[in-house]
């Protein structure tokens, strides 16, 4: 975990396209194993890992490519170089398009954004409950900070002729996340496919390119990074007892779900909370989020993405409050219990919930932070 979190530190920032692959491996590597580290469902989870892993060389085949043909292009391998090289014209225009827009494919692998989708669901399901709590916030976050970096560095000069596929990449994004999610009757994939819509979301503010469109998409991933760590972290606690009364591992059923809110009124309250954060309900930190994202869509001249996004994010609401309605207005499942913390779980719940409402009620100074974000830019 502690190289892979090293590797989300470096990603970001890197100014070479060598160290963003290396970041890239040093992050990614680890987490392909800890995808097979589920002490139950072993078979489920190596599963998940042979597939992410398999994914992933794609998605840094295409990342090293795109770099190669940079390099060929600009003669350098600095990104903030690349972008001084491309106003000339030296009738290469093809390189540079095909060069950018493979490393954009290899970036949006890791947000998880569609047609490059397909491990989202699978992963988030088969490895362990922690390990997809630290994957979905951490690589998220890491993953949005380099492709906002690369982005309104070097493809926003290319915006005319990018800004179509793109459009549709996160058009598709988030119909695929917000209508597959709806019939999922699991907690993980439900969550799984939330990710892949906020992935679409996200990349309005991505595309927009208006100033300080860069603190508004990194406090839209701080709020989602909060919401989600906090959601598997109840996830965890949620197990299943047989018949003999003995307790068993999580359960992920969304049926087994019901009547938590009588069972554990703290961690159904907790989870309350990140599900309104997730479909942007007002005092929560993802309305906030959700609002200066838009707002900065509307001011680029995507409106029409933001208005499919409004769409969506009411059909995804439908499944959260599905979820609500369970915890607090059905009757309890004898088969479910919820344990009682054994470490830092409790603590992780709460201080996301509390991050989460925080955020909500007073975003201005945490807003005002990250727009000065700008400065970090080659």
């Amino acid at each position: 975990m502690l190289f892979s979190l090293g590797g989300m530190v470096v990603f970001p920032a890197a100014d070479s396209l060598i160290t963003l692959f290396v970041a890239l491996e040093v992050m990614s590597l680890p987490l392909y194993i800890l995808t097979a580290t589920a002490r139950r469902h072993r078979q489920l989870s190596q599963e998940a890992a042979l597939k992410y892993f398999l994914l992933g060389a794609f998605a840094s085949a295409f990342l090293l490519m795109g770099s190669a043909l940079l390099f060929g292009y600009s003669g350098s391998l600095k990104i903030s170089e690349v972008a001084t090289a491309l106003p000339s014209t030296n009738g290469m225009d093809w390189l540079v398009l095909a060069g950018v827009f493979l490393v954009m494919v290899g970036l949006l692998f890791k947000i998880g954004a569609a047609p490059f989708h397909a491990w989202t669901p699978d992963v988030y399901t088969g490895a362990p409950t922690p390990i997809t709590g630290f994957m979905a916030a951490g690589v998220k976050v890491a993953a949005f900070g380099a492709l906002l970096r690369f982005y309104q560095t070097v493809a926003a000069q290319l915006e005319w002729d990018l800004i179509a596929v793109l459009s549709v990449v996160a058009l598709l994004t988030m119909v695929v996340g917000t209508f597959a999610g709806v019939v999922q009757e699991d907690v993980k994939r439900m969550l799984a496919y939330s990710s892949i819509a906020h992935a679409g979301f996200i990349l309005i503010g991505v595309l927009s390119v208006q100033k300080g469109s860069a603190g508004s998409v990194l406090f839209y991933v701080l709020a989602y990074g909060l919401a989600t760590v906090g959601a598997f972290a109840v996830a965890t606690l949620v197990r299943s007892r047989d018949a003999e009364g003995s307790i068993g591992g999580e359960t992920g059923t969304l049926e087994r779900w019901s009547g938590l809110g009588r069972k554990s009124p703290l961690a159904a309250g907790a989870m309350l909370v990140f599900l309104l954060s997730f479909a942007g309900i007002p005092l929560t930190a993802g309305f906030v989020g959700k609002f200066v994202v838009f707002s900065d869509g509307f001011a680029g001249g995507l409106g029409w993405l933001v208005v499919v996004a409004l769409v969506c994010s009411a059909v995804t609401a439908f499944y959260y409050f599905r979820l609500v309605k369970l915890m607090f207005f059905t009757e309890p499942d004898e088969r479910t219990v919820v344990v009682r913390s054994e470490g830092f779980t409790a603590v992780a719940v709460g201080v996301c919930a509390l991050g989460t409402i925080v955020l909500g009620v007073f975003p201005s100074p945490v807003l005002s932070l990250l727009n000065q974000v700008v400065v970090l830019l080659p």
